[in-house]
Parts: structure tokens; sequence; C-alpha cells
């Protein structure tokens, strides 16, 4: 065990531990200059894909696929995460999550992008995708083997790892403020968690197309009582998050060397972006163009980090709980600035906020595992999905029942980087086909077409899936033309 235990402690030290975040960082903003500031100039057309329902002949239609990688982004992270963040780098932080989430809006229109482009149907009819997907289709059999490492790796962190840290958290959380004993918690957890994953990604997306907006309605909701609350106090609170993150006033030891490391360092964790993960969801949407569903996908970004972390954020700093530089657990924070102002009773909301974070993480985690299992088990993969989503619910069980049952998995932090960085080589490599779909729908948009249609036929010379784009949208695109 510790020589195992020293292995992934080095894998960690050569991924996060290196310049992975300097790395995406930096490259997310090659991204957006190539790209022309895509995320920005397609900000308002994001909001389109709650507008539609549309899925096709198969797939999922762009708002579930929407809601289901909200689910997935929005965790404990935006809420531990950020009250950690602002603990350890002062308010400062707040705003190179900020800043990182805005780049990060744009690699995730690449990566999601790609995913689209490269989509595949699986033997059910469903659309299946994601960067083992494209690096295999996209870079060639000469990079089977990272596409393999990258699917290993995304099975064992996502529906391994975090699914059993899932667990622990809906319980922990349930005991310490319901006094719920565990069993119970992971009982519930094993039955609700069975319905939906042996379901598959249409019943994960009919579940998140209901919990998903009553979960951000919660929290966001008791945030903007507290920012109404202390209104008179925004501005000044403003000032304070930008003199903080340029060194103008410093709060912590570490001035604004801290404020860049901690925000941006917990923004890409919250938001996920160049990880890899949201493009596995962004391939099961219907859409008519992969641009379509990459400014689909960049709105999760924006809402995860801007939205949501920002809610924690100004909680946290408007309650007056905050003392800099003091170590105390994020969840505890965030209890402790909600008890403040609003009373006893918001601990039991934010509790149950948690539990829903929890769900859409738990079938968010899950797919990710199924997507695997897809890519790497060509025969018999029915049952090897069957198998998976037993094991999935034993280790959801045991994440809740043991307290100390995470530590087994100590692996998927590691297992995480490995994910970023293979997803970051392929968005290098294949930037350039991505620049050429961005490429092409704005051209559609500039000649006047209202909804840009992607013609797969154009790009016969990639190994595509011409029927997972179906006949109609090839039809409506060649009918255009002509």
């Amino acid at each position: 065990m510790e020589y195992i235990e020293s292995f992934f402690a080095l894998v960690g030290d050569l991924t996060w531990g290196w310049a992975l975040v300097p790395m995406l960082i930096i490259f997310g903003l090659l991204f957006t200059i190539v790209g022309r500031f895509a995320q920005f100039t397609y900000f308002k057309r994001m909001f389109r894909v709650f507008k539609t329902d549309e899925v096709g002949d198969d797939g999922i239609s762009a708002r579930q696929a929407l809601l289901v990688s909200i689910g997935g982004r929005v965790g404990g992270g935006n809420i531990a995460g950020v009250a950690v963040a602002i603990s350890l780098g002062g308010p400062g932080a707040v705003f190179w999550m900020w800043v990182v989430a805005l780049i990060g809006m744009m690699t995730s229109i690449v990566e999601c992008s790609l995913a689209q482009l490269y989509k595949r149907r699986d033997i059910d009819g469903n659309f299946r995708g994601g960067p083992a997907t494209y690096i295999l289709h996209g870079l060639g059999k000469d990079y089977r083997w990272l596409a393999v490492i990258y699917a290993i790796a995304l099975l064992l962190s996502f529906s391994i790892g975090f699914i059993a840290f899932q667990g622990n958290t809906v319980a922990g959380s349930a005991l310490e403020s319901f006094g719920i004993d565990r069993w119970i918690s992971g009982t519930v957890l094993v039955v609700a968690g069975g319905f939906i994953v042996f379901g598959g990604i249409q019943r994960i997306a009919k579940v998140a197309d209901v919990v998903i907006p009553v979960m951000a309605l919660i929290y966001i909701g008791m945030a903007l009582i507290i920012i109404v609350l202390n209104i008179a106090d925004l501005p000044a609170l403003m000032a304070m998050i930008v003199k903080n993150a340029f060194g103008i006033e410093s709060v912590v030891g570490g001035g604004i060397g801290v404020a860049i490391e901690q925000g941006m360092k917990r923004g890409l964790f919250s938001n996920e972006a160049g990880l890899g993960s949201a493009p596995n969801i962004a391939a099961t949407a219907y859409a008519t163009h992969p641009v379509s569903q990459g400014i689909s996908q960049s709105l999760s970004v924006f809402i995860d980090t801007i939205v949501v972390c920002s809610a924690t954020a100004f909680m946290i700093l408007l309650s007056g709980v905050y003392q800099p530089g003091a170590e105390v657990d994020g969840i505890v924070l965030a209890q402790q600035a909600l008890t403040a102002q609003l009373g006893d009773w918001s601990q039991y909301v934010l509790t149950i906020s948690l539990l829903l974070f929890a769900l859409s993480s738990i079938m968010y985690n899950y797919y990710m595992g199924e997507n695997a299992i897809n890519f790497l088990v060509k025969k018999n993969t029915k049952t090897a999905t069957f198998v998976l989503r037993v094991v999935v619910i034993a280790i959801l069980f045991l994440g809740a029942v043991a307290p100390a049952a995470t530590t087994v998995f100590f692996f998927a932090d590691p297992l995480m980087g490995v994910l970023a960085l293979a997803n970051l080589l392929a968005l290098i490599m294949l930037f350039p086909r991505a620049k050429r779909l961005l490429d092409d729908f704005a051209r559609q948009l500039k000649s006047g077409v209202k909804e840009p249609l992607f013609d797969a036929q154009e790009y016969e010379k990639l190994d595509l899936d011409l029927s997972a784009w179906g006949k109609k949208a090839v039809k409506e695109a060649l009918e255009q033309k002509q």
C-alpha cells in the first residue's frame, strides 16, 4: 500500500503539483485569442439552450445535456472550495476565480465542439463520445494508448473514487444536521441512485431536468436574500475583491500570489474546464452543429463559477463571519454565514442543497464510467455496464456507511490530473479542427443563417461517424446550400 500511495502521490506531483494549472490557463487564453473570443461573442446565444427541447431521432436535448453538466460541475466545491479559497487567499481569490472561468468557457467550447464532431452511435443507437473518442478518431490509432489511459482514469476517478466521496458527504451532512444514521442515508442513496443509474443517460437527463433547477433556485435564492439585506455594502465589497486581487490591499500572508493561486486552482477544480469530463455529456446531445453544443456547454462553466461560486463568496464576505487567515472547515464557514444572516433554519436548507448537489454529482460521475466502459469494452458491453452499475451502487453505500472509507480512494485526485493532461494534449493537437468548426459556424451566421447546420460530408476526410449526425441534419444542410 505504501508503494501504491507513493506512486499516486508522484502522479499528483507530476500533474497538479507541476505546471498543469498554468498550462490549462495559458492554452485557454490562447484558444480565446485564436478563437476570436467566442465565449463573449456568443454569450447571448448561450441562453437559447433553455428554449430548445429538440432531441432529433436519438440523443437528449441540448438543454438536458447542459443541466446534467451543471449538476456535475456544481457540487461541494462551490461551497467548501470557495470558502477555503477565501480563507487562504483572501477576497481577491474570488476575482481570479472569475478570470479562470471566463477563460475556461472558451476551453469548454473547444472540447465540447470536438466531442460533438467525433461522437458515435452505440449499439442501442444512443450518442457517445468525449476525449477518449476524439483522441482515437481525431489523432488516429497511434494514439489509442492515450485514449485508453484517459478512459481508465475517467472510470477510476469519477465513477469509483468520487462516487465514494459523494456518498460520504451526503451521509455525513445528514448525520450532523438531522441525526440520521449513516446506514439509513446509505440505503436511501442506493435506492435513489439505483433507480437513476439503471436508467442510463435518458433517465439521468430526465432527473437532472427536475433536480438541477430546484437545486440552483434554493441555493442562489438564499444568497440573493443575503445580498439584498446587505446591498449597501456591495460596492465596497466589489472594490475590496479587486484591490485584494492585485495586492493593493492584502488581508492574508502571501498577498497577490496566494490570491491568484487559490482563485485559479479552486476555479479550475470547480468548473472542470479542460479536464474533459463535460465533453462526455456534450457528445450525448442532439445538435445541428458541433459549435452549438460547445456554446451551450460553455454556459455551464459560467453558471458554476460566475453564478454559484460568486453566490457562496458574497454570502461569506457580506455576513461578517469571515476572518482573514483563519483555518476553518469550508462547509462550516458557509453555515456560519447563513445562520448569521438568516437564522438557524438556513443551515438545514444548506444541508438539503448539499444533498441535491451530491445527487446531481452522483448521476454525472456514474455516467463518466458508463461512457468509459462503452469505449473500453466492445464485446459484451451491456454486461460490463450492468457490472459497473452494481459496483457503483455498492461503493456509494460503502462511502456512506464507513466514515473513513474515502481514504481508500486516494487515487481519485491524481488520476484527475492525468485526465486533464491527456485532454489538454489532445485539445492542442486538434485545435485546428475546432477552429475550422468555429469559422464555419461564424460564416453561416454572417450569411444570415439563424441556426447554422453541420454538413458532415464536408468533413469526409476525417474519421467521423456520419450516422451519428443523422440524415435529417445532413439533408437540411444540403437543401439550404442548394
